[in-house]
């Protein structure tokens, strides 16, 4: 039987540390294969507004950039620009995020990158009590108070998402 700390993401180990409180929460995956957020969200009896994704960019200048918005939404780029004072950004290539984040796609968590990028979440993470975040792995997903997250990534908030 696994004890439960080796469950325990990169991410669960740095809430821990500073001591943040959080909840584990797990979904049925293909070993691998990553998940789109509403499926995970729903999966998880989630609301989409909720469980938010982390989605990596470049901007103008080459520094990278982190964005977390809502699983059913889509970022823009934009607004996401105006948020970190660039000039534009892009998503990065799906190839660069391992090498980048220390993550895979379906299992980037804002949280316990390989280096701490500048970070927006979307303004909405504030209109709730706790947010879901990607614990580090495809499959795991940890719930914390987003002023909590703010504190922890030096992040900030923003409308970063496209319009209806």
């Amino acid at each position: 039987m696994a004890k439960a700390s080796e469950n325990k993401t990169n991410v669960m180990r740095v809430l821990d540390q500073k001591k943040i409180p959080y909840s584990a929460h797990s979904y049925a995956h293909e070993e691998g294969v990553a998940v789109d957020g509403v499926t995970v969200a729903r999966s998880m009896g989630q609301e989409p507004g909720r469980v938010f994704k982390t989605l990596v960019t470049r901007g103008a200048s080459k520094s990278y950039y982190v964005f977390d918005v809502p699983v059913a939404e889509n970022l823009d780029l934009k607004k996401a620009a105006r948020a970190v004072g660039e000039k534009s950004v892009e998503l990065i290539h799906v190839s660069e995020i391992t090498a980048l984040t220390g993550y895979v796609r379906g299992g980037c968590s804002p949280i316990g990158m390989k280096k701490q990028f500048r970070t927006v979440l979307h303004e909405t993470a504030l209109d709730y009590n706790t947010i879901i975040i990607s614990g580090g792995k495809i499959g795991s997903q940890v719930e914390l108070a987003p002023d909590d997250l703010l504190k922890l990534i030096r992040g900030t908030t923003a409308d970063v998402i496209v319009e209806a």
